[in-house]
């Protein structure tokens, strides 16, 4: 009798689980790309004083015109050296700590090795996004590596596998986006933020997908806003690479 009680007990408490995972997607993932680069190694000065002026503005707790003011993150996640140093003043704006793993802290190398553990952390992030209840109703802000967002090339290279938060996160499922959403993230963009929307916490396709495009105020007004797949204009001396 007492092993079926715990049998029947079991089974519940694996039920409950199952529904609780199941109920677990944010209300909203703001995602944006990193700063413009100057090495493999560091942004450039345009992609400090973006990471900056995002601490500022967009992703600031008190600016008039941030994304999040009233809708506190509950984490801001990196995955690249780029991302981090981008995501640094934005995560000490809030007091909060900085989400990234052990490979966000290397330099980046574009080939397929490094390329293959990056996948492994957008698979495991995007899966933690979806299915851990702790995201229920939140908002979660990515500052990503933009191959890793969108592109077309690094799902080609890894066919049969879902690498890009695009096909992770089932961006091509969402209804109304008129023409779709972009298969690939431009190079030249370093400049906009695209919003998920979850309706209901059970959904794994978002219910809306937003494009901010960034024009910052002063003292940031400088700082480049072109158009999707445009090319950026920098100064001459800007060093980004």
């Amino acid at each position: 009798m007492m092993s079926r009680l715990r049998l029947l007990v079991s089974i519940t408490a694996l039920a409950v689980l199952g529904t609780t995972l199941a109920q677990a997607a944010p209300q909203r993932i703001v995602i944006v790309r990193h700063g413009e680069k100057h090495t493999a190694l560091d942004l450039c000065g345009l992609g400090k004083e973006r990471a900056q002026a995002l601490a500022a503005q967009y992703l600031s707790p008190t600016s008039p015109m941030s994304l999040i003011k009233d809708d506190p993150p509950a984490a801001i996640m990196a995955m690249t050296l780029h991302t981090v140093e981008t995501a640094r003043p934005i995560a000490r704006a809030w007091d909060m700590k900085l989400i990234a793993p052990p490979i966000g802290y290397i330099p980046i190398h574009n080939n397929r090795y490094f390329n293959a553990k990056l996948n492994v952390v957008n698979r495991d992030v995007a899966r933690d996004l979806l299915e851990n209840p702790r995201w229920h109703g939140k908002t979660v802000v990515m500052v990503w590596e933009h191959f890793h967002i969108a592109s077309a090339a690094l799902e080609q290279e890894f066919a049969g596998e879902e690498v890009t938060l695009r096909q992770l996160l089932h961006l091509d499922k969402i209804k109304g986006v008129k023409g779709g959403v972009p298969t690939t993230w431009p190079d030249s963009n370093y400049n906009f933020f695209w919003i998920l929307t979850y309706d209901r916490p059970q959904d794994t396709v978002p219910s809306r997908f937003e494009v901010v495009r960034q024009y910052f105020a002063e003292p940031y007004a400088n700082l480049p806003s072109n158009g999707w797949g445009k090319p950026e204009a920098r100064p001459a001396n800007s060093g980004c690479s």
